[in-house]
């Protein structure tokens, strides 16, 4: 494919370029979903490893429930649950869906990529200066966030939902296909929330938002994270206060991100004028 000047390129010529840079992100997840569906071994233990109780944040949680006296639960053998299949093709359809969950987590950064690849070329060279390393950070961000919904969120969740007894007669045994959703719900959600500091640099540079905004509507925010806490953690209040902190610190570096852009955008503007 030739590429052409920006300034020379029609609306369907916009379209061709788009569906390109479409065509390979979905070949990168699509190649990356098939090394995870090749070693399912390592991805399966991946996926369990939230079971055990010696994952690290059991380990951790353990250690500071009996520094501080608190409940014990974190303490246990054994989660009080079993995993089972119930369909005929459970596990198979569990096998491909998992490889694509990981394949687009392990593509993010090649498809941060192609984005970035098609929307570049209609900023101006200023712009595209003062977006440099934007790949980079968006990717450690997002993998950021994945990881704390996998250390953080997965372990709190699990705990909390399979320890709560509804009945003492009823028994635990989660289908696969719901305890892979938690684990990769928590882990995606994590880390899309954590792309908040690069949603805010490029709204405050189209002028959707500003830091005069951002700070008068904080206590709105503030329910709106409260609320976004308590959907994708268990519903007791330590979790959510735990998953809400860092996110309300994601919102305060939002801002003075935002507070950064808008001031180099007011400098240019100055020196333009003078």
């Amino acid at each position: 494919m030739v590429k052409k000047n920006i300034d020379e390129m029609s609306f369907l010529d916009h379209l061709e370029d788009l569906r390109w840079h479409l065509i390979r992100a979905v070949a990168s997840v699509v190649i990356a979903a098939t090394l995870a569906f090749i070693f399912k071994d390592f991805i399966v233990g991946i996926i369990m490893a939230p079971k055990h109780m010696n994952f690290p944040t059991y380990v951790a949680l353990c250690n500071a429930s009996k520094f501080l006296g608190m409940d014990m639960s974190f303490c246990a053998n054994e989660l009080p649950f079993v995993i089972e299949v119930r369909s005929v093709g459970g596990q198979f359809s569990a096998h491909i869906w998992t490889s694509i969950y990981a394949g687009l987590v392990i593509a993010f950064p090649y498809v941060l990529y192609q984005l970035w690849s098609f929307i570049s070329p209609g900023l101006q060279d200023n712009e595209r200066k003062s977006s440099r390393g934007f790949i980079l950070i968006a990717s450690l961000l997002f993998f950021l966030g994945v990881a704390f919904g996998y250390y953080v969120i997965t372990p709190l969740s699990l705990n909390f939902l399979t320890n709560y007894t509804f009945a003492e007669e009823v028994s635990n045994a989660f289908d696969l296909s719901s305890y892979n959703s938690i684990v990769r719900s928590s882990s995606l959600a994590a880390g899309f929330v954590f792309e908040l500091p690069i949603l805010i640099y490029f709204l405050t540079k189209i002028g959707l938002v500003t830091p005069k905004f951002l700070r008068k509507y904080r206590k709105y925010a503030l329910v709106i994270v409260l609320i976004l806490s308590a959907v994708i953690t268990p519903p007791d209040i330590a979790s959510q206060v735990i998953v809400a902190v860092p996110i309300l610190i994601l919102y305060q570096v939002s801002i003075y991100i935002s507070k950064v852009v808008l001031r180099n955008q007011n400098r240019k503007k100055s020196k333009v004028k003078s």
